[in-house]
């Protein structure tokens, strides 16, 4: 990719990634991802904002090209943005690193860049001066690292946000959101968000909170598209997962050995379409992606999980799954689960409470049955669905 002019005096410099299979060795990249960076030119001074991934930074200075750097800002400590730092260092040796002061440690400790005297420490609403354009820095703790912060140029009403709006997805050709069919890049931000910022709603609602009176016309994050004609759109879809606004929808999560859990879990769809209900998701636990499945549960109000009893405790895939969400700290759903077992009476149940319990999610409905569907709970599934779709109703 070329390095391209956003707006007057900003220029995008970043790299995409089209060959790392997971994120974080965790989260498939099935359109890879993109490592964004930026440089901001003054009359007096330039400025790096953020870098790339150490495996990317040949072609990266090759785009930097003949810049003089002054200043790095450094917003975001993740190596897949900081891991060219000891290269860019070296290559300008006069340049300062401006940061927070947790970021500076983490310098120290990640990259081996010692020296105190190459360091500008700035505190929230510090400001930089580069000639005819200002850096102004916010602190955002917890979105999603303690050192995160953001950087803003007021007089081109842009934000330099960090991990902050940012999704999978390399870029392909175009940079800004309306040179662009960013239907793919939409869907991908409930996936990078779920997975990755999920557990920290209430740092992100402060973060939007402290940006909420500054004119902004341009988000640059570090990864997905630089946003401009949908940013009202993007900062929407942010705030909602933040407070954990979901969508109407029902997401069923299950795992079953033989098939007899799996029985179940099509009668429950089953009815519930005959209500109506058309948004209906449904994983097999053993088979789905741990990343799917996280953002399909983040995203939509209703998640009904469904288990075998497997060696005294639920299957092991449902109760990675359940980990995930006790980890993300997922609120505000309407939440129903249900078990089968063979001998083990009881596990499913207490396991499901349990994780309710802990998350402080009450169950909306419940059953259980033992070897295989038969008559006598044949009615189980209706019931169920009834049960969770009034209750529901009343979470509205």
């Amino acid at each position: 990719m070329k390095t391209r002019e956003i707006i007057k005096d900003i220029h995008y410099v970043g790299v995409n990634d089209r060959t790392t299979v997971k994120f974080e060795e965790q989260w498939p990249l099935p359109y890879g991802v993109s490592y964004n960076s930026y440089i901001v030119k003054g009359v007096e001074k330039t400025a790096l904002i953020d870098t790339v991934k150490i495996d990317a930074v040949n072609s990266y200075l090759e785009k930097i090209g003949g810049e003089k750097i002054d200043y790095l800002i450094v917003n975001h400590m993740e190596p897949d943005h900081s891991g060219s730092i000891p290269e860019v260092a070296k290559l300008w040796p006069d340049m300062k690193i401006i940061c927070n002061a947790i970021a500076a440690g983490m310098i120290k400790g990640f990259c081996h860049v010692d020296d105190d005297s190459r360091f500008l420490i700035v505190k929230d609403g510090d400001e930089v001066d580069l000639g005819g354009l200002t850096l102004k820095f916010f602190m955002t703790p917890m979105v999603h690292w303690p050192e995160t912060m953001m950087t803003y140029v007021p007089e081109r009403k842009t934000i330099f946000s960090g991990d902050g709006f940012g999704t999978f997805g390399a870029l392909n050709g175009g940079i800004i959101d309306d040179e662009m069919d960013t239907d793919i890049y939409f869907k991908e931000m409930y996936r990078y968000y779920s997975n990755i910022v999920g557990k920290y709603g209430k740092s992100v609602m402060m973060a939007l909170n402290k940006l909420k009176p500054l004119e902004i016309e341009y988000i640059c994050p570090t990864h997905g598209p630089v946003w401009h004609k949908k940013l009202n759109e993007v900062v929407d879809i942010t705030r909602r997962l933040a407070s954990y606004e979901s969508e109407p929808g029902v997401v069923i999560v299950y795992g079953s050995m033989y098939g007899n859990t799996t029985e179940a879990v099509e009668q429950i769809a089953d009815y519930l379409c005959d209500a109506g209900e058309k948004k209906i998701i449904v994983h097999n636990a053993a088979h789905s992606e741990m990343s799917d499945m996280i953002s399909d549960a983040f995203r939509y109000d209703t998640l009904i999980v469904g288990s075998c009893v497997y060696s005294m405790r639920l299957f092991p895939p449902v109760e990675t799954f359940l980990n995930a969400m006790e980890t993300r700290e997922i609120k505000n759903k309407t939440f129903g689960a249900f078990g089968s077992f063979s001998w083990a009476n009881g596990v499913a149940e207490k396991k499901f409470l349990e994780f309710s319990e802990r998350l402080k999610l009450p169950i909306a409905a419940t059953f259980s049955f033992k070897h295989a569907m038969n008559d006598g709970t044949a009615h189980n599934p209706r019931e169920f669905a009834e049960q969770i779709l009034e209750a529901r109703k009343n979470n509205l």
